[in-house]
């Protein structure tokens, strides 16, 4: 057979196929049916988003160790704290060895400890630095976002934070958009002692201006070289500079700091954080730097002379359009333009509800608080979000021992399970697990959470916001999750359902 015949033959083949699918409903006296097109189901046992509860990336961080002469306490939490941090934390970057430095992402003039001026046993000259970091942000390079920090499954809303000054890359590693642990919501809780000399500089390596105003820290209005010390827009710390602000406080007690450039739009970004001011002990060295909040793994010694735990709650909102601007321009004029003249706060809304930078169920893996019965600890809660908190603890009792760092008597404190908190308000709490139908109601995994609705939903999906557990240690599995739970827990480690791509139930 020639080559031209054989392909002639070929041709002929394909027209009658051609005519056939042509004319099959003619001939048929029929209609052609337009199917419709497939609806993707996301059915049981569709793995696509899913993640497991827990990682279970650094198993050996969760032990009770000691770094360098600092004593840390253990953390039964899936994702409990760097004890390099910790230690870092407690004796300053510059007493501590360089391997232990090298565990963390911290500069080395980050926090330097010097000067025992009052001969206790402990430094008492302060010297911290901060940056402010920026998360979930356009990037420059393409179509994509740079230093990433999910609050929640799938969920990356852009976020500023001040972080102690870094060393090392932005990302957890060159295969990763995802910023390194240092970087994260909330800004670090910072304690420092009562009486200490204390200088804190911004660094400012933003591409916008900022402050730091220390809310409710004894603080003068001007340094002693007659600079700002109060940290007001009309003096805002430039890109590229930076600004030293000084104290040396008398009272003891829970405060906030904050950014004041642009308040409501800076604030409301993440530019805020708890500052508690322990009270004055003999070889008290505190943890300057609570990196996300939740344990303080190194308790100071007035908190251990009444309590055995002690934890930091701070909730933050989010407004998905305010955070949306640093997605949609990398422009910094075109991001003040929009922050500063076209966002309007007085038409914001609140999308996404966090306990120490996370939303349900992200708040399983390092937002519970870890008990064990008849245990005394210590609550220290900031409500820095633009609406009002009522806390509840399911099967508990706590008693208010402080209202925006000032102790209360014993007659005027009170024992409630529901705590309000006005925007920018710091409550101390008693937290006693005594098992007696008052304080405690028995063992469990017991939800705490705001009972405003809103505050457990993320973005209109519920279960999520800041809803966390109270659990006793008993009722956690050898990662920190908890073991008694049913099949709707594995279902919210999925980004799908965040993303209102699967049902509810089913």
């Amino acid at each position: 057979m020639s080559i031209r015949y054989f392909s002639f033959l070929v041709i002929l083949f394909a027209g009658a196929v051609f005519a056939a699918v042509k004319l099959a409903p003619a001939l048929t006296g029929g209609n052609p049916v337009n199917l419709p097109e497939t609806a993707r189901i996301l059915i049981k046992g569709d793995s696509s988003g899913v993640e497991k509860p827990c990682s279970n990336e650094h198993p050996e961080w969760r032990q009770a160790q000691e770094i360098d002469g600092v004593s840390i306490d253990a953390s039964p939490l899936c994702e409990p704290d760097n004890p390099y941090d910790v230690a870092a934390s407690v004796r300053g970057t510059n007493n501590i060895s360089m391997q232990t430095l090298m565990q963390t992402h911290l500069s080395e003039d980050a926090l330097v400890m010097s000067d025992d001026l009052d001969k206790d046993g402990d430094p008492d000259v302060i010297r911290i630095k901060l940056e402010v970091v920026e998360l979930n942000g356009s990037s420059p390079d393409g179509n994509f976002l740079i230093n990433t920090y999910d609050i929640a499954p799938g969920l990356q809303p852009g976020l500023w934070a001040f972080a102690p000054k870094s060393s090392g890359m932005a990302l957890k590693n060159f295969n990763s958009m995802a910023a390194n642990p240092l970087l994260r919501a909330p800004s670090p809780t910072i304690r420092v002692e009562q009486g200490d000399k204390v200088y804190i500089t911004l660094e400012n390596t933003h591409y916008l201006p900022h402050t730091i105003h220390l809310h409710g820290v004894d603080h003068p209005w001007r340094t002693a070289g007659g600079e700002d010390n109060d940290g007001m827009e009309e003096h805002p710390v430039m890109p590229g500079t930076s600004h030293t602000y000084e104290i040396q406080p008398r009272h003891a007690g829970t405060m906030l700091y904050h950014c004041h450039v642009q308040t409501a739009q800076h604030f409301m970004m993440g530019l805020q954080g708890m500052f508690v001011i322990e009270a004055n002990r003999p070889n008290n060295w505190v943890q300057t730097f609570n990196i996300g909040a939740g344990q303080v793994r190194h308790p100071s010694v007035a908190v251990k002379e009444h309590y055995q735990q002690e934890y930091d709650l701070i909730y933050q909102s989010i407004d998905k359009n305010l955070a949306g601007i640093i997605q949609n321009h990398i422009d910094p004029r075109l991001i003040a333009q929009n922050m500063a003249r076209d966002y309007n706060m007085t038409e914001s809304h609140e999308n996404y509800f966090l306990l120490n930078g996370h939303a349900f169920p992200y708040t399983l893996r390092d937002g519970l608080i870890a008990v064990d019965e008849n245990q005394h600890i210590k609550l220290r809660i900031a409500n820095v979000q633009r609406s009002p908190v009522a806390l509840h603890f399911h099967g508990h009792k706590a008693t208010v021992t402080a209202t925006d760092g000032v102790d209360l008597g014993e007659h005027q404190q009170t024992m409630r399970d529901v705590f309000d908190l006005a925007p920018a308000q710091r409550l101390d709490l008693h937290l006693q697990t005594l098992n007696d139908g008052l304080h405690s109601y028995s063992p469990g995994l017991w939800m705490f959470h705001d009972h405003v609705p809103t505050g457990t939903t993320s973005d209109g999906m519920e279960p999520g916001g800041n809803m966390a557990i109270l659990a006793y240690k008993s009722l956690l599995d050898e990662q920190g999750m908890p073991t008694l739970h049913d099949h709707t827990l594995a279902q919210v480690f999925d980004k799908n359902y965040y993303a209102k791509n699967r049902p509810v139930w089913g």
